[in-house]
């Protein structure tokens, strides 16, 4: 989830509409029969088994959640979470420019990783309500069309007018289901960011906790996989360790910002020549994170990757979608779906707020998860300036799901 502060970060507007109309381009080319077979894509056949279990599902009464691991959980009533909605007479609130690098990323990796990330292809809850993973990227190419009109336009996109939203678009409320919590009716808004931390490119008496990359020629065999969190902080890494050598240590930070890091998937670290780079969890141990424990306390463990950006959801490192603030949900994409689009609304009155964003960044934390969601509110410099900013936010709000008829 990462690159330098400075204009690298905000991808130019001239090169995003370029890369929208080649983007466009491609969602037609989708579709059609002749297309080159010279990149990945979603290809017929594999619409047409996304379709299916679609119609079946929206005969059931009943859908089996899963959880990180591919495993059932338990059954809940899609009647009882997804009804026909609409939004109210309010405007969408998101930044325009970053709404739409966000979503043309998205796109694209349904259009270049579909086909070796088979669980952005599953229907989810959705599929109870006869939407498909067609549907989402048709949701998601007319959204950028809009946008990229609008923007070009150099005038409010057509996107914030709620009327507009209910005339093209099916608006499904979501009912949260917390099986912990019978009585939820609201979607939970968590936050999360990404933080800017001193560190280290050698270890110091203040940054003495390394941040670790695994050698691709060295990992072949998951032996990462056999130790937790607190076998890698007790040195089996470090010179002397019964696995020195097999890992790289990126940067070193405090025991806090390693914390921070592995819980928020991302961080900057300034270091002391004056640069910044950023870093984003890669592999993990394959522990799963356990709901209630104290982080310092959880078994979980992330190896890292230097990265250019924010980056949110992907199958590997590289493939990863480069996300904006302000915009970005992290979500469970096994059950609810990768790239659906959000609007959350909250307070009252002339209180009254909509704020819209795209499910484009998963977590541990997420799976699964019928009733929640992480929004990414920014960068900061610490925890005060993070919770300044939270605090303004709800905790709790009213979700709507957004398809394009």
């Amino acid at each position: 989830m990462h690159i330098k502060l400075s204009q690298k970060f905000y991808l130019s507007l001239s090169s995003t509409v370029l890369s929208l109309a080649a983007l466009t381009s491609c969602s037609h080319l989708l579709q059609s029969k002749a297309e080159s077979t010279s990149q990945p894509r979603i290809s017929q056949l594999s619409s047409q088994q996304i379709t299916s279990p679609a119609k079946i599902a929206q005969t059931s009464t009943s859908y089996p959640v899963i959880d990180e691991a591919r495993k059932f959980r338990y059954t809940v009533q899609p009647n009882k979470i997804l009804s026909a909605g609409n939004l109210p007479k309010t405007k969408v609130s998101f930044n325009q420019a970053d709404l739409l690098t966000t979503l043309v990323n998205t796109r694209q990796y349904f259009q270049e990783h579909s086909q070796n990330d088979p669980d952005v292809l599953r229907s989810g809850l959705l599929g109870s309500q006869g939407i498909t993973v067609n549907d989402t990227i048709k949701t998601l190419d007319f959204m950028i069309t809009v946008l990229q009109e609008d923007i070009a336009k150099k005038r409010p996109t057509r996107l914030q007018d709620a009327n507009f939203i209910n005339q093209n678009f099916r608006v499904i409320k979501w009912t949260a289901n917390n099986p912990k919590k019978v009585n939820q009716k609201q979607v939970r808004m968590t936050k999360y960011a990404v933080f800017i931390h001193p560190g280290s490119r050698q270890k110091t008496s203040t940054y003495n906790i390394p941040i670790y990359s695994l050698k691709d020629d060295l990992a072949a065999d998951k032996f990462y996989t056999k130790y937790t969190k607190q076998d890698v902080l007790s040195g089996i890494y470090e010179p002397g360790g019964k696995e020195y050598g097999k890992v790289q240590p990126l940067a070193y930070l405090t025991r806090q910002g390693l914390e921070e890091a592995l819980m928020e998937g991302t961080i900057l670290i300034n270091f002391p020549d004056g640069t910044s780079e950023y870093f984003n969890v890669d592999r993990s141990n394959e522990i799963p994170f356990v709901k209630g424990v104290n982080p310092r306390n959880q078994k979980r463990y992330w190896y890292f990757r230097k990265v250019n950006a924010i980056k949110g959801y992907g199958y590997k490192i590289d493939a990863k979608i480069s996300i904006k603030p302000g915009v970005t949900f992290a979500g469970d994409v096994l059950n609810i779906g990768l790239g659906k689009m959000i609007v959350l609304e909250s307070g009252q009155g002339k209180n009254k707020r909509l704020r819209m964003g795209v499910i484009a960044d998963t977590g541990g934390a997420f799976l699964p998860s019928l009733y929640q969601l992480d929004f990414l509110a920014g960068i900061f410099k610490n925890k005060k300036d993070f919770q300044n900013v939270v605090r303004q936010l709800p905790e709790y709000a009213n979700a709507y799901i957004l398809v394009k008829k």
